[in-house]
Order: structure tokens, then C-alpha cells, then sequence
């Protein structure tokens, strides 16, 4: 099962390397990983995708909360979060199959970045699942080149995963 890990850290050098060891020596696969600045540009928020049992979910935080650098660590479930991925994928297109792909972008909410003569990119950012199936959708033009983020999640509602004062 994935679980949704959020972790409040001291925005250092060196804080994203002995986080990704500590999976490493653990043997906790990391699915998706995704780093940002807060609006403390003292604390950056690590979104972390794993894959376990709720008993190695558990492991993760408490190693996590071991490390001096980690200020706050909440696993959050998939109903109290909203959560994100960003795809951008670059197709062959040629002027015939212009309008197809234009249409493909409208109805999934896609934006057409880029245009030459032989190609389109096209940016989305939506769930997991959505992109999963754009990929699937647009796989038939050839793709080219495509880049995604890893996922990143915030809590619903108007509770918040604050730093510790």
C-alpha cells in the first residue's frame, strides 16, 4: 500500500542526503520524492511516497523523527489529502494530427507549451491516476520526451502540518 509521508525539515545542506540513506540502510523503497520551500524559507517540506505495511510506515516516522534536521513528520491518508503530480510530455505532431492532439489537451485540461513544425508539449498537473491515463492516451502520437515531478500533498480542511515554536 502507498502512503503519503509529509516532512517538515531545516531547509540545509545535506538534510535530503541523510533522509534518502536512512531509507537506503532501512530497505524502504521510496516511490516519489518531491522538495519545496515553505513560506519559512527556514523549512522545506519533503512529500515522500512510500510503499509498505502500516508497521513499516510506522518504522519510517520514527526514523525520520531521530534525524536533529527533522522538525515534524505526518503520514497522511488519501482521504485527507489533496495531492498533485506535473507531467510535461513532448509528442510527435505533425500539422494533420494537430487538431486530434489540441482536442486531447482541451478535454483533460492539458496546456500546449510548445508548437514547432514536427512537435507539441503539453503540461498537466493533476492526480496520479489522471496523468497515468493522459500518458496512456497520448502514447499512440509517440512520445518523445516526458518529465514528471513527484507528487507533492497538503492536508484538506483547515488544519495544517505546522513547524514546532
Amino acid at each position: 500500500m502507498k502512503h503519503t509521508i509529509s516532512v517538515l525539515v531545516e531547509n540545509h545542506s545535506g538534510v535530503l542526503s541523510r533522509i534518502s540513506g536512512l531509507f537506503s540502510r532501512r530497505g524502504f523503497n521510496i516511490e516519489s520524492l518531491a522538495v519545496g520551500p515553505t513560506q519559512d524559507p527556514t523549512i522545506s517540506r519533503i512529500t515522500i511516497i512510500a510503499d509498505g505495511n502500516e508497521h513499516t510506515v510506522e518504522q519510517i516516522e520514527k526514523q525520520l523523527n531521530k534525524l536533529i534536521e527533522v522538525i515534524k513528520v505526518k503520514t497522511l491518508s488519501k482521504d485527507e489529502c489533496l495531492a498533485r503530480e506535473l507531467m510535461i510530455v513532448k509528442i510527435a505532431c505533425t500539422a494533420d494530427k494537430r487538431s486530434e492532439v489540441m482536442t486531447i489537451a482541451d478535454i483533460t485540461g492539458a496546456k500546449v507549451m510548445d508548437i514547432t513544425l514536427t512537435t507539441m508539449t503539453l503540461e498537466l498537473c493533476d492526480t496520479y491516476a489522471h496523468l497515468k491515463r493522459f500518458e496512456e492516451i497520448v502514447t499512440p502520437y509517440n512520445i518523445l520526451e516526458m518529465v514528471r515531478t513527484g507528487t507533492i500533498a497538503i492536508q484538506k480542511g483547515a488544519d495544517v502540518i505546522a513547524a514546532r515554536k
